[in-house]
């Protein structure tokens, strides 16, 4: 199949950016980092026609796993194919959905102001990092892997804890949000751990910590426009924001 990319260039996080359109032939059963790799491999191999170089892009375990492979694709956080990281989206997703020969794809990077452009595709999602080390953790020195049933949690607690720990941090959820909330990271790393009983020491304080970092880097709030459940390749639920909300509450009750 052809396809027109057109895709976001920037050299650096100072410098002006644009879309490039460039066309390329790729096959139906590659993914679309692979695509975007055989666009790369052009690019290189014209270098007199194509000076700018190949495009960045972040990419890691290429299997859904660690959410590195942030990319806006036509308008949706990681493309049309929802629960689906961009490593695991395939050319042939496009083709289910009536692409021919020759239409456009755009690719841009996640958009917000606590996600600066380092370059093309690439930006900085460390902010994510400090809010996690503002509260995401526990200090309980669990030592080697207990057995299984040597802490006793209830199967509904455990499943749920479980459901919320699937979030990996891409920060598809920011991208697609029109405020650029962080509301539903926070949300799943404060509930999972509000659910098991490591995580009860540091309860009290960690959403008012996490959430207070997370406003400093610049995040918006959430008005329940529910892109952000919509976008999450793990499929987390916006009832994370609801749990978060709850342990806000509980906190502030807490230090009356």
């Amino acid at each position: 199949m052809k396809v027109k990319f057109k895709i976001w260039r920037q050299k650096g996080p100072k410098d002006a950016g644009g879309f490039r359109t460039y066309d390329v032939e790729v096959a139906e059963e590659m993914s679309f980092l692979e695509a975007i790799d055989v666009l790369n491999e052009q690019l290189i191999r014209n270098h007199d026609k194509h000076p700018e170089g190949p495009i960045a892009f972040d990419h890691d375990c290429r299997e859904g796993i660690c959410g590195m492979c942030s990319m806006v694709i036509d308008g949706v956080p990681h493309g049309p194919r929802g629960g689906t990281t961009t490593c695991q989206l395939h050319m042939r997703e496009f083709a289910r959905r009536g692409f021919r020969d020759g239409d456009t794809i755009t690719v841009e990077p996640f958009r917000a102001k606590a996600f600066p452009v380092l370059r093309d595709l690439i930006v900085d999602r460390s902010s994510f990092d400090r809010i996690q080390q503002a509260g995401g953790y526990v200090s309980v020195g669990t030592g080697s892997a207990p057995d299984a049933n040597a802490i006793p949690i209830g199967k509904a607690e455990a499943d749920l804890a479980f459901d919320y720990a699937a979030c990996i941090g891409c920060g598809a959820c920011v991208a697609a949000c029109p405020n650029a909330s962080a509301m539903l990271f926070v949300g799943a790393k404060v509930s999972h751990l509000a659910l098991l009983p490591q995580g009860q020491v540091e309860r009290s304080q960690r959403a008012v910590r996490m959430l207070g970092t997370m406003d400093a880097e610049g995040f918006g709030g959430c008005t329940n426009h529910g892109e952000c459940e919509a976008a999450c390749p793990k499929e987390i639920s916006t009832d994370a924001i609801v749990s978060l909300n709850r342990e806000l509450m509980r906190a502030a009750i807490r230090a009356r």
